[in-house]
């Protein structure tokens, strides 16, 4: 693939609902403009982007892939995402690396909760959008009600400029609207003139009305051009269009059939006229040689920079660092300075990627996206630069997981295996995180959902051949006690020679702080306990408090005071100090009261306003508190309660079927709380069982 310089490079990431036909555009795509010799299909498992096993097992996408096309003298870098809520880290990915986007709709199923989703992830990166609307050769598909639709949503902004021309259910043509004039379909890729249909005429008036007005509003000459009935050109149209496409104040809504390939040479064409060049665009990083603000900008004349927005870990191709080159002109022989990592990377060879193939190029200019092999030290987020200009570039915030689960592994002695298989997967996917609870002796899985869960274990299974079992997790409830007891423990053992002897008179009392497992105190007078078996009993305390005697569960919140006891000056040692301390735990702690006690989290539910009475009221099934409720605009309240941990388990799932995918979560631990009796006498019991 030949060099492009930064004006010729268009970066342009598709988002949507799941299923809607990301994956077949970009087949089109690259068929259309010659990059692929044939049209692969999503079910048939023979996409270019839809590379991974795992991806054609299932039928949809589950990470992001690159496909450079070239049209018209331009590298259009298309950014393939999965739609799938549990993969919203790869989407946030692209789009942080994307100059613009295209909303793809499916013509069959509207204007779905992922369209929503595509548009707030483009407002929160600024970028420049279009909406394609796919499968306009099915039958039920309509163009009408996705324009009203988006309309009613999103306001004047959307500006339909093509129009489908239909005859028995079919789509034969389209009406360019900036063109005024009707295109009928002879082939892929290839159309005619033909007249626009009278029964055409009614939408196509209404639409190019829109557009007209939208371009008006870009000047003040315009507008009074427009009022005094004045006919646009079509190149005043197109440079009016771009102005105000790239400031988002319009956004263009074409169509077409990935299936048949209509349309689609119309969408590329679009991208190069309408979408902006990364030089366009602005990127800020800091100099950490100089301490002062470094503008990149996308300069191919300023040092060289480059931001590491993805990395991909195939254990049969290896380890590749997706990049955008910020700044100046990355060559395959560079060797650039990890800033964050404080290492020396050697570049060696530059790629560009189509799916999992990799294309070697001599250089890439700013703004170009690329990928570079087996770099060492750099992950995810991090940033390369020259030595001499060390430039930190801030780094992508994702999507945070909250669904968990315990993993083990299936064969004994995997441990290693499926811990190095994560540590890759990590690398990989920044929406997975793996915790180490030692205190209930299980490991935790974090991903975005159930299904991300379940297929990183499938994952795991086909590429690393080692499995693991999903398993509900233990919940870390705590012991404490809410009176006083008061015990006398004596020790004594006799056998041949030394014996054991150890007594203690103890009192068991709450302390006041549930942060702490025990505060110790001796108030023992004339010497009853000599002061070197003091240190025993409290290692008495320390191993006491680990498992407390009502669940097997942490201890805290207690003070201990010994008070009294007594000793034998050949039998008493530290040992026997020790288990008479243990003993008097157990039957002290036992005797005061005990309670058990659950983590509750400090929940924050952020739903579409129509949703609240039905969170509310799962959340006080849940034994949740509602603390109150905030609008936060666009129609959607959050919700802040406390919930207990125990049901957050599953939480995901039902907050996505009880808002159609809209809702969000947030939680984290708040504190510990007594459990209520009937929670306690069934954890007691579930313990008991185990044990």
């Amino acid at each position: 693939m030949k060099v492009y310089r930064t004006d010729e490079i268009r970066n342009v990431v598709l988002l949507g609902h799941g299923g809607c036909g990301k994956t077949s555009l970009v087949e089109a795509m690259a068929y259309v403009s010659g990059a692929s010799n044939r049209m692969g299909k999503v079910s048939d498992g023979n996409t270019i982007s839809d590379f991974d096993k795992e991806e054609q097992k299932r039928g949809f996408s589950i990470g992001t892939t690159l496909i450079p096309i070239e049209w018209e003298k331009a590298k259009i870098n298309v950014l393939d995402t999965p739609g799938y809520f549990d993969f919203v880290g790869e989407a946030e990915e692209a789009a942080s690396a994307a100059d613009a986007a295209i909303i793809v709709v499916s013509g069959k199923a509207g204007v779905e909760v992922g369209t929503e989703k595509a548009w707030e992830l483009c407002d929160k990166y600024n970028l420049p959008r279009m909406v394609y609307v796919t499968e306009m050769d099915v039958d039920d598909a309509s163009f009408r009600q996705i324009v009203e639709d988006l309309t009613e949503k999103y306001g004047k902004v959307i500006a339909p400029h093509f129009s489908p021309i239909r005859e028995n259910e079919k789509l034969v043509g389209y009406v360019n609207l900036i063109k005024n004039a009707g295109r009928k379909y002879t082939g892929i890729g290839t159309r005619e003139e033909c007249e626009i249909p009278d029964y055409c005429m009614e939408y196509v008036e209404n639409y190019r009305e829109k557009l007209l007005e939208s371009v008006a509003e870009t000047s003040d000459e315009f507008m009074d051009r427009y009022f005094e009935g004045d006919e646009f050109s079509v190149e005043e149209i197109r440079a009016a269009m771009r102005t105000e496409v790239m400031s988002g104040s319009i956004v263009p809504v074409a169509m077409g059939s990935n299936v048949q390939a209509q349309g689609v040479a119309n969408l590329l064409s679009d991208i190069v006229r309408f979408f902006p060049s990364p030089d366009c665009r602005e990127c800020i990083g800091i100099n950490r040689t100089t301490n002062e603000m470094f503008e990149a900008n996308y300069n191919f004349a300023a040092s060289k920079s480059a931001y590491v927005f993805k990395t991909m870990v195939d254990p049969f191709i290896g380890k590749y660092s997706f990049v955008k080159v910020c700044s100046g002109v990355l060559k395959g022989d560079d060797v650039l300075y990890n800033a964050g990592a404080e290492t020396e990377e050697k570049l060696g060879k530059i790629y560009t990627m189509c799916g999992n193939k990799p294309v070697e190029v001599s250089e890439m200019f700013a703004g170009d996206i690329g990928a570079i092999a087996k770099l060492s030290s750099t992950k995810t987020g991090d940033t390369l630069s020259t030595k001499a200009n060390q430039v930190l570039f801030g780094k992508t915030e994702y999507s945070k997981p909250y669904t968990y689960m315990k993993y083990s592994c299936k064969n004994k002695g995997d441990e290693d295996k499926v811990s190095q298989a994560l540590q890759r997967m990590m690398a990989e996917d920044v929406t997975i995180k793996v915790i180490n609870d030692s205190e209930n002796r299980q490991t935790l899985l974090y991903g975005m959902g159930d299904q991300h869960l379940e297929i990183i274990a499938s994952k795991l299974a086909a590429r690393y051949k080692c499995e693991i079992i999903l398993e509900t997790p233990k919940v870390a409830f705590r012991e404490t006690l809410k009176k006083n007891s008061d015990v006398d423990t004596k020790y004594k053992k006799q056998s041949g020679g030394h014996g054991q002897y150890g007594h203690v008179k103890m009192k068991f009392e709450p302390s006041g702080d549930l942060e702490t497992p025990f505060v110790f105190e001796e108030v023992v007078v004339g010497g009853a306990v000599p002061k070197n078996y003091f240190p025993a009993v409290e290692k008495g305390l320390q191993e006491s408090v680990l498992k407390g005697p009502l669940a097997g569960y942490p201890v805290v919140g207690v003070k201990a005071i010994l008070y009294d006891g007594s000793y034998h000056p050949v039998d008493s040692s530290e040992m026997a100090f020790k288990t008479a301390t243990i003993q008097a735990f157990k039957k002290g702690f036992m005797e005061a009261g005990p309670v058990l006690l659950e983590p509750i989290a400090s929940v924050k539910v952020t739903v579409p306003d129509d949703y609240t009475g039905d969170v509310m009221g799962d959340l006080n099934k849940r034994r949740g508190r509602v603390l109150g409720m905030n609008p936060v605009g666009g129609g959607r309240t959050a919700i802040e309660a406390d919930v207990p941990m125990t049901g957050m388990f599953g939480y995901c799932t039902v907050l996505r079927s009880m808002t159609g995918g809209r809702g969000t979560y947030e939680y984290e631990f708040a504190r510990y709380e007594q459990a209520p009796s009937d929670v306690q006498e069934a954890e007691i019991a579930k313990r008991a069982a185990e044990e």
